[in-house]
């Protein structure tokens, strides 16, 4: 049987590339899928104590509060902490009233829970715009917050991370001995960089091992992988994405020509380890097997406004013919948990492999004042069927497991079960 293709074509490119962390595609903006989080209340605090005239409750327009805020115990915190501390170190720096009221905003953004909510005063600030320009010297994995704790998304492929035996949902205890309890996606990338031949010791946790055991990973400058293509013996075509670039949809239209002219209907999507990138990559993806105007994700914005919908642009070229399976696993993120939801959801593949990574939100970066700014979660992305990410990534069709055997013999269960579903179909 043949495919019966139509002649559309995506004639659409994303916007230019903006670097993530590590060197890999990111950007930050309101369709894009980030890492990270934080949320303005944009509190005016002085830069002194009050007097003793100051009301007991604090109405600020400026920021639309609506309510009247006893800010009664800040104060008198403020108070007490100028005239009672002494610092147990006499090394230690001198705090200043500017450095106290950062701290407090941390606080605030903080009291949000959300892990990914980052308030950056000038220094972090500084350190977090220098990743986004595109720092290309790491060790080459994306990073987040699961459950409280600095977790491994995924290794990029042949990276120093990923050469050092890094997995996806490794978690990073310390770096460099330096607990990372507390400590932000941002500051513990800026701890994990570091000039090209130098070395990071990681202290990592692995499910399944009884200790935390050290990893020492030299760093390196890092070469992208977007994509590989394979046309196995047995008939069936293997497209391997491994990340949502700024290059991926023409990449990704190429591999779909490759896969068509080898006259193949049996098509494996290898999404594993694949950490996401730009929303609208993987809307045009999903674009090339659905018809126009089908939902591929939603934007909700929590009752702020009216959720958007991101809809196929209808490339939609391939028939019932097509045999259809994407692999995902526990490194599947983001962009890759929205093109894989939507297909699953459609209908058009069957997802084999392990539970996603659950990373979908929306981030905004925003200027506040004096170098400092604030990274603030807008978003969270729904798949098609209004199922969020965020809360435990998407379940498989058929759920395979890499195990220990399977690590040790070399063997891809995951690839073998997905390649005895195309033959059986």
């Amino acid at each position: 049987m043949s495919l019966n293709l139509t002649t559309r074509r995506a004639d659409e490119i994303i916007e230019p590339i903006v670097k993530e962390f590590f060197g890999k595609a990111q950007t930050i903006a309101l369709a894009i899928l980030l890492l990270g989080a934080s949320f303005a209340l944009g509190i005016f605090v002085g830069t002194r104590a009050p007097s003793a005239s100051l009301p007991q409750n604090v109405l600020n327009t400026d920021v639309g509060m609506s309510t009247l805020v006893d800010f009664s115990p800040f104060w008198k915190v403020w108070s007490v902490l100028n005239e009672k501390y002494v610092a147990v170190s006499t090394s230690t720096d001198m705090v200043t009233d500017q450095d106290k009221v950062w701290g407090a905003i941390v606080g605030l953004t903080e009291s949000f829970g959300d892990p990914y909510t980052v308030f950056f005063p000038p220094v972090e600030a500084e350190i977090f715009q220098s990743e986004i320009n595109g720092n290309f010297t790491g060790v080459g994995m994306e990073i987040g917050i699961r459950d409280g704790i600095l977790t491994v998304v995924a290794p990029l492929k042949e990276s120093p991370a990923a050469r050092a035996g890094i997995l996806p949902q490794d978690k990073i205890l310390a770096i460099d001995g330096k607990s990372t309890a507390k400590v932000s996606v941002e500051e513990a990338v800026s701890k994990i960089r570091g000039p090209e031949g130098s070395k990071v010791v990681l202290t990592m946790y692995r499910e399944g091992k009884k200790e935390p055991f050290d990893i020492t990973i030299v760093r390196a400058v890092i070469d992208l992988p977007t994509l590989e293509t394979e046309m196995r013996s047995d008939g069936i075509f293997v497209i391997r994405l491994f990340s949502f670039s700024a290059p991926s949809p023409n990449l990704f239209r190429n591999a779909l020509r490759e896969f068509i002219s080898s006259g193949s209907t049996r098509l494996i999507l290898d999404l594993r380890d694949n950490p996401g990138g730009y929303l609208e990559a993987a809307v045009d993806m999903a674009s090339w097997f659905l018809p126009t105007g089908k939902v591929i994700a939603v934007e909700d914005f929590g009752g702020n406004k009216e959720p958007e919908e991101y809809r196929s642009k209808g490339y939609d070229i391939f028939n019932k013919n097509l045999k259809f399976v994407i692999l995902v696993n526990k490194g599947s993120a983001s962009a890759s948990e929205i093109l894989a939801g939507a297909l699953k959801e459609h209908g058009l593949a069957t997802l084999v492999g392990e539970q996603t990574f659950g990373k979908g939100s929306v981030q905004e970066l925003v200027s506040i004042a004096d170098g400092t700014s604030l990274k603030v979660t807008i978003a969270r992305w729904l798949t098609p069927n209004g199922i969020s990410i965020s809360l435990n990534g998407l379940t498989p069709d058929v759920v395979v497991a890499i195990t220990a055997e399977d690590i040790q013999k070399r063997r891809d269960s995951q690839m073998v079960k997905a390649v005895e579903i195309l033959l059986k179909k």
